[in-house]
């Protein structure tokens, strides 16, 4: 009778572990690229919340050849990614809201078509249209040159082609559907760190989560950073629209900030010759290491959250972009394991992680989309209590200068 019981949980565990169906977009190593793909709920003959999954590769201007995988929740959301561009997020909509922004760039551009190291390393901005960017891993922030070597913009994860994407469906409900992409940056005699990217998401729900495994593949430790830069634009960002986190502290990340430490958190309307205002946050963390930061519209109604682990990322960015609508009109919230000063001085601060050879590290956040009222107060109360009695130290003094 054990035997059979026993047998029977094996058989369960081995059909739970089997029961979904997946498929490889891409593989380098066996050379393999379905380019344009789609599947669909009904194909699968799935019940529950309709979705489908497409991949599509562009053509025309600089972005021939680039792919974006696109899932669409019937109820739910409809969520863009690009393997080709480090399986950033392009941009997400759902209950006819729209979390990414405008750009100026207007095209998913194929890496194979920017120079990082143009304009003094500024060359990452040729390609910068993303709701969300991996910033990293290798190394992140503002440009630098030591020692004859170009640290470009916010390092190579972005602008780097997926080494293997797959697609995973469970077969059981609510179906979770799992997006992964490999990202290795590979350098002879410098680096060699691999990111397993993943996305996943339930069909109708307005919430996914991004879940990151970075390793070191050398015999060396290796150095690494990681900023999520996640960008928003209209229409949650608007006039009076508002940021909110549970934080310890703020400081202005340059003496330009400065002038703007009295309403940092509220935004203005498109300002022409408004430059970018840069504010570095310690976020506060409940007793599970779990913080919370938001953009919420300024009648409070709309908004979006991310959720993550300090422990994880134990740093947060807020970029205030309130340029004109085709410069680019748009507000980042940056959770991550430094701050955006060049690599340089975040190493002279104390503010670079590493790896030792084999080791790896994870980030998880959780992205939602806040599509009423209710949505929205339920974050406003998480960040109250986060917060509790503790007040939030405002600094006037910028960490560095570069």
């Amino acid at each position: 009778m054990k035997k059979k019981f026993l047998a029977t949980v094996v058989l369960a565990m081995i059909s739970g572990q089997a029961a979904a169906q997946s498929w490889v977009l891409t593989d380098a190593e066996s050379g393999t690229d379905k380019g344009n793909w789609q599947v669909t709920s009904q194909q699968l003959k799935l019940s529950g919340e309709s979705f489908s999954l497409q991949q599509q590769v562009l053509h025309g201007g600089k972005q021939e050849g680039s792919k974006v995988l696109t899932l669409t929740s019937q109820n739910g959301l409809t969520i863009a990614l690009s393997p080709t561009r480090g399986m950033d997020l392009l941009h997400v909509s759902g209950h006819g809201v729209r979390l990414g922004w405008d750009s100026p760039v207007d095209e998913v551009v194929n890496p194979a078509y920017i120079n990082l190291e143009s304009r003094n390393g500024l060359g990452w901005l040729d390609g910068f249209n993303e709701m969300m960017v991996r910033c990293g891993y290798e190394w992140t922030g503002h440009p630098v040159t030591k020692d004859g070597v170009i640290y470009t913009l916010h390092g190579k994860a972005g602008n780097t082609p997926a080494s293997k994407v797959e697609v995973t469906v469970d077969d059981k409900a609510p179906h979770e559907i799992r997006i992964r992409g490999l990202l290795k940056e590979h350098t002879f005699k410098k680096a060699k760190l691999e990111t397993w990217t993943e996305l996943r998401y339930v069909p109708g729900s307005d919430s996914f989560t991004v879940h990151d495994v970075l390793t070191n593949q050398a015999d060396y430790p290796h150095d690494y950073q990681i900023i999520y830069h996640s960008n928003f634009g209209a229409p949650i960002l608007e006039k009076d629209a508002r940021f909110i986190a549970p934080l310890k502290s703020v400081s202005p990340f340059n003496d330009y900030a400065k002038q703007g430490l009295d309403n940092w958190n509220v935004y203005g309307a498109p300002t022409k010759d408004f430059d970018e205002m840069v504010f570095n946050l310690v976020p506060k963390a409940d007793s599970n290491g779990k913080t919370v930061a938001a953009l919420l519209g300024s009648k409070g109604d709309k908004g979006v959250s991310i959720e993550f682990d300090t422990r994880q990322l134990p740093l947060l960015t807020m970029w205030k972009n309130t340029d004109t609508l085709k410069q680019g009109y748009v507000t980042g919230i940056e959770p991550g394991t430094n701050y955006a000063y060049p690599v340089t001085i975040e190493k002279q601060q104390g503010r670079v992680k590493q790896l030792q050879p084999g080791q790896s590290t994870e980030f998880v956040l959780t992205y939602s989309l806040l599509k009423d009222a209710h949505a929205v107060q339920k974050v406003e109360q998480r960040v109250k209590q986060i917060q509790g009695d503790e007040k939030t130290t405002i600094e006037q003094t910028p960490l560095a200068k570069e």
